[in-house]
């Protein structure tokens, strides 16, 4: 059969599949005109390869597959005239309880904070995304999320990806991640730990512009470069910079994805400009219902430069990684200041499962689940060690330092649930004061993403 007749017999089929799904009404054309925003092509010739879904290293179905295959019945997707469309969603909820020696305490007091154990939502959030039927590979996606310690709700990853193959890699435009930290840019769902390591608590959570990303199979380096500016998030708590500039390159030495083996080198680069000139860096002891235990205060600053190195290898089970952060602020009449910090993580799938390694941004996805609880399995059983730490004292300006030891498991009983417990120990140091704090973590995710 011509590559034409597949062609058509495809676009029929998708034509009545959408009368079937999407039912004529004046309510579901205002939805689709919202939803599906092009008609540049009604259909595309079978594509093969994965769809990046946004920057953070998941992927989408493609169109042509849609119709044919059985869906996960923890998956919500549609495909329409003009682009397909899948709904998911997260959520997260902990009780996080802690001690505290007699320094630590008084850190507390000096600091007007009160450290007190509670059950808590982390967050929920809201995800839609799809792919374009058209002949250049393009997918959408528009997230929004309710902030547990805020109580606010916000825009996440929102934005269009395109596909340029001609300069090996895809163009998103939208609300990101910036591209600096491997651990940075990767799903929050999908990390190894409940929270991000705190050096990086100094760099945005999102911002708004462009980025091109891309990979070099032949030489195995991938990378990704942006400018952001804060046009549309000026009110956002997150936007601390009128604009910035962020790139990342990777290599992979080894790179062995049937055998389950890589080894990743990283290096980040950022400038910002400040917002207003004036900077306050503070962070939470990577625990979400704590209060910020270190902090600099407002410090008048023009720009800063960010440098991070990051190292990780994965063989089967086994996950040996490194990230480490230089944070440099021009501070106003005060010459240069330096923060610095980073993490060391091991981690072991004693269920024998491997962490995939994405090469759309350089990051580790979704650990996959054998079999679930809910099917008569285990599911996977990761144990994990990571020591970590945050120097916020630089010349003029003194927020305090703090490390952290966290011995950790997490139980992925099927694709969407996990459980995680951990233990912590931390020192801080500020107020001229040594204190030590333990802390004791349980949390339940459910992530249909």
């Amino acid at each position: 059969m011509s590559v034409a007749k597949d062609k058509k017999m495809l676009q029929d089929f998708c034509i009545r599949l959408s009368a079937i799904v999407f039912p004529s009404g004046l309510a579901v054309r205002l939805i689709l005109t919202l939803l599906f925003i092009t008609s540049l092509a009604v259909a595309q010739e079978t594509e093969r390869r994965l769809i990046p879904d946004g920057t953070m290293g998941e992927y989408l179905e493609p169109i042509d597959s849609l119709e044919k295959k059985k869906f996960l019945k923890n998956r919500i997707i549609f495909t329409g005239r003009f682009s397909s469309l899948r709904v998911g969603m997260g959520f997260l909820y902990e009780f996080a309880g802690y001690s505290q020696d007699a320094a630590a305490m008084q850190q507390m007091d000096s600091a007007g904070l009160s450290l007190e154990n509670q059950f808590k939502p982390r967050d929920f959030r809201i995800l839609v995304n799809g792919q374009l039927r058209t002949k250049r590979m393009i997918s959408w996606k528009a997230g929004l999320m309710y902030d547990g310690p805020t109580r606010e709700w916000f825009m996440r990853e929102s934005g269009v990806t395109i596909a340029v193959p001609e300069i090996s890699g895809h163009i998103f435009v939208g609300r990101t991640k910036e591209g600096y930290s491997l651990n940075k840019v990767m799903n929050g769902y999908a990390g190894w730990t409940m929270e991000r390591q705190m050096a990086l608590d100094v760099i945005p959570i999102l911002a708004d512009g462009i980025k091109w990303i891309g990979f070099w199979p032949k030489k195995r380096i991938l990378w990704n470069v942006g400018i952001y500016d804060d046009f549309f998030s000026r009110s956002q708590a997150f936007s601390t910079y009128s604009w910035q500039t962020a790139a990342r390159i990777g290599w992979l030495p080894i790179f062995q994805p049937r055998e389950n083996k890589q080894l990743h080198l990283g290096l980040s680069y950022r400038f910002g400009k400040v917002e207003s000139g004036e900077m306050r860096l503070k962070s939470r002891p990577e625990s979400n219902p704590a209060p910020f235990f270190i902090d600099t205060d407002n410090f008048k600053s023009k720009h800063s430069n960010h440098v991070g190195a990051e190292i990780y290898y994965t063989e089967g089970p086994l996950m040996i990684g490194s990230e480490y952060h230089w944070h440099k602020f021009e501070v106003n009449n005060a010459g240069k200041v330096l923060f610095h910090g980073g993490e060391a993580v091991i981690s072991y799938i004693l269920t024998g499962a491997s962490r995939p390694y994405s090469t759309t941004s350089g990051v580790y996805a979704f650990v996959p689940v054998n079999k679930s609880v809910f099917k008569g399995g285990f599911g996977e059983l990761e144990g994990l060690v990571r020591i970590s730490n945050l120097d916020l004292d630089g010349g003029v300006v003194a927020g305090g330092r703090f490390w952290r030891l966290t011995p950790m498991i997490n139980w992925y009983m099927s694709r969407s649930l996990r459980f995680e417990l951990a233990y912590g120990y931390g020192i801080l140091h500020r107020f001229e004061l040594k204190g030590a704090t333990q802390f004791f973590h349980a949390r339940i995710q459910v992530a249909i993403l």
